[in-house]
């Protein structure tokens, strides 16, 4: 193979992970793309990728797949920037807009809202950027990434997606992972987890280049997001995927 084609995510919650791959060796190798969570799967779905740190949900588009290392944008917990934002409580709520940016947490809240809201609401896909100015009255909306943490100051009520996930199910969830869409050479997944894990391990770093006063990014890296693909995420993964066959999703 020539340099592998890799694309990723162009939220903060990736930081850690591209600080590692730009400060680590293997970026000789690489092609690097960053993008937004659905067209970073579309690539890879019409393999103009060999990787990428793709919303799990898609990899149901891929024909033949697998998880490359051991570092994922997962949660145990609370996200705080993949929620349901609403200015009534969540039983009042009638209507549901859905960011267009990422299939994953669409399909979560859907399940989320039948299986432990026990919610019957008209579901609407978003279709552009100012979808937020309709959040208002009993119409709700499933904000993610940077534009969810900037939405934490506007809106009265906030359903954060991985609390409730955790809450219904006891497990973890992973929202990206990094899939392949091809078998890649050995040596270069082992270069590339070295990379993903030497960005976990200097998060201090990783704030100090991202200025953002939004949101206390230290405790964003370390408490919020989960970058270990632990035991428990693939279990989290697993049931996810499962649930999406059943919900037909």
């Amino acid at each position: 193979m020539g340099k592998i084609r890799v694309a990723a995510v162009s939220y903060l919650n990736t930081k850690p992970l591209l600080y590692g791959i730009r400060h680590h060796e293997v970026i000789e190798e690489i092609e690097l793309i960053e993008d937004y969570p659905a067209k970073i799967a579309q690539l890879l779905i019409d393999d103009k990728v060999d990787l990428g740190l793709i919303p799990v949900a898609a990899t149901v588009g891929l024909s033949s797949w697998e998880i490359v290392g051991d570092y994922c944008i997962g949660c145990d917990g609370p996200v705080a920037s993949v929620c349901l934002f609403s200015e009534v409580p969540i039983e009042k709520v009638e209507k549901v807009i859905l960011d267009y940016q990422s299939r994953t947490s669409v399909n979560l809240a859907r399940i989320l809202l039948k299986e432990y809201w026990k919610k019957d609401v008209l579901l609407i896909d978003a279709t552009g950027e100012d979808y937020r100015k309709e959040i208002g009255g009993t119409t709700a909306g499933v904000v993610i990434g940077d534009r969810a943490l900037e939405q934490r100051l506007h809106s009265k009520y906030i359903y954060d997606l991985g609390e409730a996930w955790k809450a219904h199910t006891g497990l973890p969830f992973v929202f990206a992972a990094w899939i392949s869409n091809k078998e890649l050479p050995k040596e270069f997944v082992l270069k590339f987890n070295e990379a993903n894990k030497m960005g976990v391990q200097n998060i201090p770093n990783v704030v100090a280049e991202n200025s953002y006063s939004i949101y206390n990014l230290e405790h964003y890296f370390k408490d919020n997001i989960s970058y270990q693909l632990t035991d428990g995420k693939r279990k989290g993964l697993d049931l996810f995927l499962q649930k999406l066959r059943e919900h037909s999703l």
